[in-house]
């Protein structure tokens, strides 16, 4: 078992200074500072295969970022240590920003005005942020669960309609398929698996889930049941369909507590960015990048992360060296909180590689949440200023220091 120490117990920088030449340090390494693993929802049937992947692909840091939940984390630094690769302890919120809800302004949820998905990049670890912090967390957990809960009541109101002998329950969706938390995607793998086992024919387990949905054509066959379980999702359980239910108000935060939840943890708050969607086309609040930097930094965001596989590599290339001269800390991931696993090599739309500054750029803000990770856990400061303010004028050097703690932990054996 990894000891919860363990950055703790890296020495002190003088020493790694001395063993860590600076010539022997690569200009980068891959790096993917976004995963969401199975202790929310993602593509990897286990956490194991995350590792055996990245082994593969050569990655050598890896960012945990599951929504709300942290339960992850001993199973991932124990896999990272085991395999040798430097972990990022993160976490994902979903907020609220009332002024842009009201004025119809999207923010990185392209179908929700005033939605925001918001990160918290390297968190302490062991995960203590406080009785208070807990608290809060665990009623917006139980907030979404209520909601599962209702979704899956009518869920069974339509297969009550096709198959009354159907019936799908949370208890065991949350045993078959999930860890503490039930997510949509649970719910339609569940759907798809379900009507696999009660129909041994893929036409009878095609129409089966064609009358649950109703004048929506199902699309993908039964040897696609990622794309199956996208179809699903997108026809019973978002907005719209028949088994939505919309989520509560106590499910979202407003975004300035959630950044206190973050720096209370010890994270640095992150902003992902949805960027282009495959019509060019960006969200109201991120559609002017001057705009943009500006109401982050009144916010005092100095870190924004991208999954580049769904932006063009152009727009992409254009932002990034746009904010990295703003000063921000600037990391790539792949989410992985689909059914569909893909590599976890960072890429642009159409699997286009990265080129050489893209890269450079990603892997200097991993370090830079690696240094940050490790002086925390030394006491002191890191990223994040005492007042809760970005430290952006100390982003290169903190770099240069991440990339030399890296190079110790990977050649630490």
């Amino acid at each position: 078992m990894v000891k919860p120490n363990f950055l703790a117990e890296l020495p002190w920088l003088d020493k790694i200074r001395k063993t860590t030449g600076i010539g022997s340090i690569p200009a980068y390494r891959e790096a993917n500072g976004h995963i969401h693993t199975p202790y929310s929802f993602s593509a990897f049937d286990k956490i194991d295969t995350v590792f055996s992947m990245a082994r593969e692909e050569k990655i050598d840091i890896l960012g945990i970022n599951d929504f709300y939940v942290t339960d992850g984390y001993d199973a991932f630094a124990e896999g990272c240590t085991r395999n040798n690769i430097f972990p990022l302890f993160n976490i994902e919120f979903i907020g609220l920003l009332k002024k842009e809800q009201k004025q119809g302004i999207r923010i990185n949820d392209p179908n929700n005005p005033g939605r925001i998905y918001f990160s918290g990049k390297g968190l302490d670890y062991p995960f203590n942020p406080g009785f208070f912090t807990r608290k809060r967390m665990k009623k917006m957990i139980d907030e979404s669960q209520k909601q599962i809960m209702a979704m899956v009541d009518k869920l069974n109101e339509l297969t009550a309609k096709v198959n009354p002998s159907i019936r799908l329950t949370y208890e065991e969706i949350k045993s078959r398929y999930a860890h503490d938390l039930v997510r949509e995607r649970h719910l339609a793998k569940a759907l798809r698996i379900v009507a696999a086992e009660n129909y041994p024919e893929e036409k009878d387990q095609l129409e089966f889930i064609q009358a649950l949905c109703g004048d929506r054509k199902i699309k993908a066959g039964t040897t696609q049941p990622a794309m199956l379980e996208n179809e699903i999702r997108s026809y019973l359980l978002k907005a719209g369909g028949d088994a939505f239910v919309p989520e509560n108000a106590g499910s979202f935060l407003p975004l300035s507590k959630i950044i206190k939840i973050i720096t209370g943890a010890g994270g640095i708050p992150c902003y992902p960015v949805l960027l282009d969607d495959p019509s060019g086309n960006y969200t109201e609040f991120e559609a002017d990048p001057g705009r943009l930097h500006k109401r982050l930094s009144s916010l005092d965001v100095g870190c924004i992360e991208l999954i580049p596989g769904r932006n063009d590599i152009g727009k992409l290339k254009d932002f990034v060296e746009y904010f990295y001269r703003k000063g921000y800390v600037i990391t790539f991931g792949t989410e992985h909180n689909t059914p569909d696993l893909i590599p976890l090599t960072v890429t642009a739309r159409g699997k286009q590689p990265l080129d050489e500054s893209l890269k450079k750029i990603a892997w200097e803000g991993a370090c830079v949440i690696a240094a940050h990770q490790y002086l925390r856990a030394h006491h002191r400061q890191g990223y994040v200023l005492e007042d809760g303010n970005p430290s952006r004028s100390q982003r290169d050097d903190l770099a240069q220091t991440g990339k030399m703690i890296v190079e110790f932990y990977l050649n630490r054996k």
